[in-house]
Parts: C-alpha cells; sequence; structure tokens
C-alpha cells in the first residue's frame, strides 16, 4: 500500500473510523502544511478551498478495494488494522498534533480558519464571500493574478503532481491550456484527456486538444541524447510545422482572445518537448502578440 494512503487510514482512526468529507481535506491539508519533507498530497484552490485530485482518487481506489467504504458525505475506514504505527516518527507526531489542535472544529469552522491563514487556496472557493469579513476576504482577492499581460506559456507536467501543476498554471494567471499531445492519454495520474479537462474546468481554467500539432509516439522512441531530440525536432519543424499554420494561427488567436494561455505535453525539459518548437513558430506569425514563457 501506498504509504500517503496509510496517512488518510491512520487519521480516520482518531475518528472512529468516520469523517465528512470535507474535514477530511481540510485536515490533511493542514497535516501537510506541517510536513518538513516530502509531502503527502498537495493541493489546489477549489469550490470549497484547499483540495487534493490525487487524495480524492485514492480515497475511492481504497473504497474499491473494501479498505472504506463511502457515503455522499462521509468515508468510513472498514479495514482493522492500526496503520499509525506503520507512520514514520515525525509524521506520526505531526499527525497528532494536528488532530490535537484542529480535530474538534466542524467544517465550517475548518473551512473558516484555512481560507483566513491560507488564502491562496481559497481563490475558487463559492462560500469564501459568505464565511470571511471584508478584511479577510480581501486577503483572498490579493491572491488571485489579475495580470493581463499577452503572454504564452509552455508547461510540461513530468516529475510534478497535478496539484502542483494546476498551481503553476493557476499562480501564472493561465485561463486556458491547450493540449499539444498527439496522444491525450497518460498513465500519470490526472494527465489524460477527460480527467485533467474536469481538473481545468473545476479550477476555472477551459481546456482544448489539438492533437495535429503533436508528435506520434512511435517517433519518441530510442531518443537518448540531446541531439536525437534535436534531430526529431528539425524533422517535426519540416514535416509538421510547415502543414499545420492553420492551427498555428488559431493557437495565436486563442492568445489574442485569452490574454494568457499554456501550451503542454509531458517533458519537463523544454529542449526535450516538441512544445519549443511550436511555440517558437506561433511567436513568428504575424497574428501573434504577447511574450513567451517556459515554465
Amino acid at each position: 500500500m501506498f504509504y500517503r494512503r496509510k496517512v488518510i487510514l491512520a487519521m480516520l482512526q482518531h475518528f472512529d473510523g468516520e469523517l465528512e468529507k470535507i474535514r477530511l481535506q481540510k485536515l490533511l491539508f493542514l497535516f501537510t502544511q506541517r510536513q518538513k519533507k516530502s509531502k503527502a498530497y498537495d493541493f489546489v484552490p477549489y469550490k470549497y478551498g484547499c483540495y487534493s485530485f490525487s487524495a480524492n482518487a485514492d480515497l475511492t481506489a481504497m473504497v474499491r478495494r473494501d479498505f472504506l467504504s463511502e457515503t455522499e458525505t462521509t468515508f468510513c475506514k472498514e479495514d482493522p488494522t492500526d496503520y499509525t504505527p506503520q507512520l514514520n516518527t515525525e509524521d506520526a507526531a505531526i499527525l497528532e498534533d494536528t488532530l490535537a489542535m484542529y480535530g474538534g472544529m466542524s467544517a465550517n469552522a475548518l473551512m473558516k480558519h484555512t481560507y483566513i491563514n491560507f488564502p491562496y487556496w481559497s481563490t475558487n472557493s463559492t462560500v469564501a464571500r459568505e464565511i470571511l469579513n471584508d478584511a479577510q476576504y480581501q486577503k483572498v482577492k490579493d491572491c488571485v493574478n489579475v495580470d493581463k499581460e499577452h503572454v504564452l506559456f509552455t508547461i510540461g507536467y513530468e516529475g510534478i503532481s497535478l496539484e502542483e501543476y494546476m498551481n503553476r498554471l493557476l499562480k501564472n494567471g493561465v485561463s486556458m491550456l491547450v493540449d499539444v499531445r498527439n496522444n491525450a492519454q497518460s498513465m500519470k495520474y490526472g494527465f489524460s484527456k477527460s480527467t485533467l479537462k474536469k481538473v481545468c474546468e473545476g479550477v476555472g481554467i477551459t481546456y482544448t486538444h489539438l492533437p495535429e500539432v503533436g508528435i506520434v509516439s512511435d517517433k519518441r522512441k530510442e531518443l537518448k541524447t540531446q541531439a536525437d531530440y534535436d534531430s526529431l525536432f528539425a524533422e517535426y519543424s519540416e514535416d509538421n510545422l510547415t502543414k499545420t499554420e492553420e492551427t498555428q494561427s488559431e493557437i495565436a488567436t486563442l492568445l489574442s482572445q485569452n490574454k494568457r494561455i499554456a501550451l503542454t505535453c509531458f517533458e519537463a525539459n523544454i529542449c526535450q518537448c516538441h512544445r519549443k518548437p511550436l511555440a517558437e513558430a506561433i511567436t513568428k506569425l504575424p497574428n501573434f502578440k504577447g511574450n513567451l514563457t517556459h515554465l
């Protein structure tokens, strides 16, 4: 079992095995904010504040495997195993302290506490205005990127969680994600087309997929050196970019309309991803307006 799932199960034990979904997300968030090394989960600003899609995916997986049961509002631990001893000493102490401080708080109290103390994660909340006073709500609004400069960003998801990826987009004020993979499926949680589209829409980012400017996976095999990548991208520039100017122009138009958009693919290293020559080709179009930034 993944270690991060043991954290959830150990947390549930402290509540006789049952906890409301909103409280679970907020307590898990407060726990991770105190972890000094690798965090169990990352979070994004969502409808009720801090939310981890990855944690929810783990919870759903544990329901399928009968470690948990689920109602509309709660998760209940069905596995009798004691998971607290299976946490490392530091995490066990952090969990105990976190639950001692916040475990008795209601869902509304936890929301207000996290909204006040971690305002960025409240920026997409549908209830922040109701919960916070004017000064507190202003701090939330101050965390929203309102930069209106036209910027074409590029971003890869290799090596980062879905939540960290989404936070990079949100913190840079990206309003549209343009998926330029030929095949928008991924073995990594959250990055297959249907899930990524749903997550984007949940945080206020429009998603679109333009596979025609992607590179088929077969051509990406056996790439070992930067020279291999350079050779592939030279071929891509010759064979694809010269034939997809209409799609490239469409992306430039989307930038003009949305002001801050991002091209996305897998690779973290921009020099090993086709989004670099694609983005550079777009900047040379007559209808391009803005700057280019690789996240």
